[in-house]
């Protein structure tokens, strides 16, 4: 098309009308003929939270979470056996009924032992066993051993003497039924029965067994350890603490200043 075949578009002016060539406009780019609307200025998008990468603080967590729980879970059904057990009265014929030693003051056995050696009486009156074993070394400064103590004390009560044995060695539970365990293989005798107080019985039978005795347990049902529920919680967490401690390590952490040791 030449210029002469453009439209032409009228200019008016001071000087009157003059023709000029009409110039087509320019299409933006992908466009149908159509300008596209100006974008109206919107607010401002907000930045996107960035993500930090990952470190192993949460393994850990979770490590010591799993094993708190684990931990839970022993000491928790480590104490309902120990309640469990408790309440559990084994008696029946056997080759020997063991006490375990307590405190005893110049001879005289302490409140807890008593109770103990009383209830190992009843057994033995009941022809449950033929012989009574009294446990439990001296301390320093002592004039008698516990298992004198509690020998002696039988006798007064009328039990024959040739029917107490007294077993003077082991200043704990695990000591004690070591020297038990060697007599009775020396006596060609081996079943036993385990007088103590209830909170004891499972962790004192565990350790007779595993000196080789086979073990059952009557607790006494008297005494002070037996009076409160408070006391018996008490009891009852020590003996846990000091069962798994023997379990992990096989050894005792008896002092027997409590009087269940």
């Amino acid at each position: 098309m030449t210029n002469a075949d453009r439209p032409t578009r009228r200019l008016r002016g001071p000087l009157g009308v003059a023709e000029a060539p009409t110039v087509p406009a320019r299409r933006s780019p992908g466009s149908a003929g159509e300008r596209r609307p100006p974008r109206s200025a919107g607010p401002a998008r907000s930045a996107r939270p960035v993500r930090t990468a990952r470190t192993g603080h949460g393994w850990v967590f979770r490590l010591v979470a799993g094993a708190l729980l684990v931990a839970a879970l022993i000491a928790g059904g480590t104490a309902f056996r120990v309640w469990q057990v408790a309440r559990v009265d084994d008696r029946r014929p056997v080759d020997a009924v063991v006490v375990l030693g307590a405190a005893q003051y110049d001879g005289e056995p302490s409140s807890i032992f008593s109770w103990r050696l009383r209830h190992a009486q009843v057994l033995y009156e009941e022809g449950l066993a033929p012989l009574i074993v009294t446990t439990g070394g001296g301390r320093a400064g002592d004039a008698t051993t516990e298992a004198d103590a509690g020998r002696a004390y039988l006798i007064d009560r009328g039990v024959p003497a040739d029917a107490v044995v007294a077993v003077g060695e082991g200043s704990d539970t695990l000591g004690s039924v070591a020297a038990v365990a060697d007599v009775a293989e020396d006596g060609g005798w081996n079943s036993v029965l385990l007088v103590s107080d209830p909170w004891h019985s499972l962790r004192a039978r565990t350790m007779a067994r595993d000196a080789g005795l086979d073990a059952w347990t009557s607790p006494t049902r008297s005494g002070p350890v037996v009076q409160t529920r408070e006391t018996q919680f008490r009891y009852i967490l020590r003996e846990t603490a000091a069962l798994l401690f023997y379990r992990l390590t096989h050894a005792s952490v008896d002092t027997d200043t409590s009087g269940l040791g």
